[in-house]
């Protein structure tokens, strides 16, 4: 085990599958201390935490409630009671909304759920994080390749939200780099999870808008993150870096 984080506190909203697990055992393998949020299945998030313990780190488990903002100032406030710090903060959690802005069957609800959880919910964990990071913190919020570039019809209000979470961090970079805690976006493309397996009905339909013609596996945008939290990426604010396999070439 690299020791390129030890000492280092993270969270990693939307922990227990797919770019949030593997971003978490990722933080594990460089040292970090790493707690999970989950929203409603605890066993599983139990079992990404024993997993995470195997590696030699503290690790622990927190239900939040993505759609409701207020839960995230909850969370950190829990796993700095837990863990005596917060230097890493990772916004994973997300969810996709299909729905062309003219469907009949459109909501408020379904709209402000999305919102919520893409936008609301991260900016409202940046500032209660804020509050008790120290000079070299970090914070990583998952974009998407969609919000620079939509390519598909029927996710403007995705798309919408990612732009949103993309240009707050961008502006959030200068306010912050007095307190010396860096703040990017991590673009990812199409990556194989269980919500949108590389074996799925789509999948060749998106690999053909890709310079690599392949989903990427959650480790591979794992390794953004850790980047990003390193040391190494002391002189990185306020930038997307993009991990989607040329989606946007």
């Amino acid at each position: 085990m690299s020791n390129k984080l030890t000492g280092k506190v993270a969270i990693v909203t939307g922990g227990t599958r797919g770019i949030g697990a593997a971003a978490a055992r990722a933080l594990a393998d460089q040292g970090a201390d790493v707690a999970i949020s989950y929203g409603k299945s605890a066993e599983q998030a139990e079992a990404v935490v024993r997993e995470l313990q195997a590696k030699g780190v503290r690790a622990a488990a927190f239900k939040a409630d993505q759609a409701d903002p207020s839960s995230a100032e909850e969370l950190v406030k829990a796993v700095v009671e837990r863990f005596g710090r917060l230097d890493i903060l990772v916004n994973n959690a997300g969810v996709t909304v299909f729905a062309p802005i003219d469907n009949p069957e459109n909501n408020v609800a379904d709209f402000d759920r999305q919102l919520n959880i893409n936008f609301n919910s991260p900016v409202a964990a940046i500032r209660a994080a804020i509050k008790v990071m120290g000079e070299g913190g970090r914070i990583i919020s998952m974009g998407s390749g969609v919000g620079t570039r939509t390519g598909f019809s029927g996710l403007a209000d995705y798309t919408a939200t990612k732009s949103a979470i993309a240009g707050y961090s961008r502006g959030a970079a200068r306010d912050l780099a007095a307190k010396g805690i860096t703040i990017n976006i991590l673009q990812a493309g199409f990556v194989d999870t269980e919500m949108n397996p590389a074996d799925g009905p789509f999948a060749s339909h998106f690999n053909a808008t890709t310079a690599l013609g392949r989903f990427a596996r959650p480790e591979e945008i794992a390794a953004g993150i850790v980047f990003l939290a390193s040391p190494e990426a002391s002189y990185v604010t306020g930038t997307v870096l993009n991990i989607d396999g040329g989606y946007g070439a």
